[in-house]
């Protein structure tokens, strides 16, 4: 069954339900159209959620990637943002694929349909002109038989009657004759175009419509399949992404299943663990003792004879890391050519107490705010300087983060190693060889690797002695300083030390101490707000560098000078000593080379 044959007097309907299934067509193209629009804002919405929530530093520099539930929402992150990807491969593939097709298909059936058209309405239009042009000759043929019928009625009519002349009669009869020839020339002439007529009609209806009608058909139903298919590329779109998404979801179950609590566990031990051993019990101190009072306004509590006693109420508290530091100021950057920029004292270190007059001192501390000792988290607030050796860091820390150093320097060293080796095979083939290239423009870069590879083993030897450093040094030491700068590579040590002028003021308890150690046992009030220094030598050191001291507090030292040593290292950075030259300050831990006695 076919339209030209069951439809031949639907030329209308055909026409209209034509014009419908290409509608249809441009319907389905703009619904795609849309739903790649949804798709594509799916897909930029589920990256800009995957954006939102990435870490903003690198993986390298953040140390909670190292946890398996941070790793595994990472991993669904990434897994999620592949999913986006797929949505906008699905976007993409309806465009592509329906979208610009069926939009290029839909302009060329229209063509068609309007060609197809186009003939059947001239069809129609010859036709028609057909059926005028009969009914002209028709009309015609019929007018010329009523006037033959009447000039033949009229001749008639002359010849009977007596009165008529016989010219009157003759030209009647002549009329009639003409007109008669007439209506038979229109007879002919009707007869003609109405057997024309029928054959254009039955070629109309029987043979040029019906294959216009088969032709829209045809096309019809190719639209309608073409329709049907871009249906069915929805889900054969969506099919074929399925696979990935598949396996997008199912990483984000092998995420899930990947989150290990008691290796997280282990993580957070190794990231945070300090090294320091646990502090001691608190000792007991005994306050219900009356303070001594001077025996006079300018002595303030100094025996008799103006020293002070070494057995005073000297208090040596515990470190109690990290509840127990001091609010030192981080030192300033130094430099071994000489000592810190003055900027970099604009607070300045804590003043250790010094030899002054202690009236002045004591009215001075009476005016001025009680000085505590800020808390742990205060000092926490200032930061910590980083260093190059990672002193600034707990001892497991820094000992890990040495070894990641060395590691790291070992990689280099051997990629550098193996450049090396590589260009000079390279040189001996040139040299072999010249017209491959001339062995001299390797030696710039050869040069530059052995540089590299020398600069890498100094840098290796310096990490390996802080790591050696690192690994011997006793726990509550100077591990635990919080604003150590970095020490420079230690040059090759001077003369030795001159231990006698320490070992004889160890040996001399009686001789007058120096004026900066007078004040070691003079405000037993104020020992909540200033702790009590030893007032003799504990050791010696010697300055491996030469170092100004410019600020309050310091005391400057040349190179290679032998110092006794009043007090460690309490994790700020500074070193308390005393030149043999008389004068008593602090001056930079990295800048000594000590040996407690």
């Amino acid at each position: 069954m076919d339209w030209g044959t069951e439809l031949w007097d639907q030329f209308e309907v055909i026409e209209r339900h034509t014009q419908w299934g290409l509608d249809l067509l441009d319907k389905y193209v703009k619904f795609v159209k849309e739903r790649t629009e949804v798709e594509q804002s799916y897909a930029k919405q589920l990256r800009s959620l995957v954006k939102k929530y990435l870490p903003k530093r690198s993986t390298k520099d953040d140390p909670e990637s190292k946890f398996s539930q941070q790793q595994s929402f990472m991993q669904v992150l990434q897994e999620l943002n592949d999913f986006a990807g797929q949505r906008e491969l699905v976007a993409e593939n309806l465009t592509m694929q329906v979208c610009l097709e069926l939009a290029k298909y839909s302009q060329d059936i229209k063509q068609e349909r309007k060609m197809h058209f186009q003939e059947g309405r001239r069809a129609q239009q010859q036709l028609e002109n057909g059926l005028k042009q009969l009914e002209n000759s028709k009309r015609k043929f019929e007018r010329d038989c009523r006037e033959a019928e009447k000039a033949a009625q009229t001749a008639e009519r002359l010849d009977q009657d007596i009165n008529a002349t016989k010219a009157d009669v003759e030209k009647a009869k002549q009329q009639a004759h003409v007109r008669s020839h007439m209506a038979e020339e229109s007879k002919n002439e009707y007869a003609a175009q109405l057997q024309r007529f029928n054959r254009d009609q039955a070629h109309f209806y029987f043979t040029e419509m019906p294959q216009i009608f088969d032709k829209l058909q045809d096309m019809d139903e190719r639209r309608t399949a073409r329709l049907g298919a871009s249906y069915g590329l929805l889900s054969e779109t969506e099919l074929q992404v399925m696979p990935i998404i598949g396996k997008c979801l199912e990483g984000m179950k092998v995420a899930a299943a990947a989150v290990d609590p008691k290796n997280d566990s282990q993580v957070l031990i190794g990231l945070h663990k300090s090294g320091f051993t646990r502090p001691g019990d608190v000792e007991f101190e005994d306050f219900s003792q009356p303070m001594t009072r001077a025996p006079s306004d300018s002595s303030l509590g100094l025996p008799p004879d103006g020293r002070p006693d070494p057995r005073g109420p000297v208090r040596n508290r515990p470190k109690r890391w990290p509840f127990g530091k001091k609010n030192k100021l981080p030192p300033p950057p130094l430099s071994p050519l000489g000592g810190p920029p003055p900027s970099a004292y604009a607070n300045g270190p804590p003043s250790p107490r010094f030899g002054r007059d202690p009236l002045a001192l004591l009215s001075e501390i009476s005016k001025s705010v009680k000085p505590r000792i800020a808390s742990f988290r205060s000092l926490r607030s200032r930061g910590t300087v980083a260093t190059e050796d990672f002193s600034h860091l707990p001892p497991e820390q820094r000992r890990k983060k040495l070894k990641q150093q060395l590691e790291e320097r070992g990689r280099e060293l051997q990629k550098e190693i193996d450049q090396r080796e590589a260009l000079k095979k390279m040189k001996d083939v040139y040299e072999k060889t010249p017209q491959m290239g001339d062995p001299a423009s390797l030696e710039p870069r050869i040069s530059e690797t052995l540089g590299n590879i020398e600069r890498l083993k100094l840098e290796i030897q310096k990490y390996e002695t802080w790591l050696a450093e690192a690994e011997n040094r006793v726990p509550g030491n100077r591990s635990d300083s919080l604003g150590r700068q970095g020490r420079p590579p230690e040059p090759p040590s001077g003369a030795p030390p001159d231990t006698n002028n320490c070992s004889s003021d160890k040996e001399s308890p009686e001789a007058p101490p120096s004026d900066e150690g007078t004040d070691t046992s003079i405000y037993t009030e104020f020992e909540e707000d200033f702790e009590e220094e030893p007032a003799f030598p504990i050791g010696h050191c010697v300055a491996i560098y030469q170092f100004e001291g410019s600020s309050e507090g310091t005391i400057s030292m040349d190179e290679g000078e032998d110092l006794c040593l009043m007090e460690e290292d309490k994790g700020d950075g500074w070193t308390r000593v005393r030149r043999k030259q008389g004068g008593e300050g602090y001056v930079p831990t990295s800048y000594l080379r000590v040996t407690p006695s």
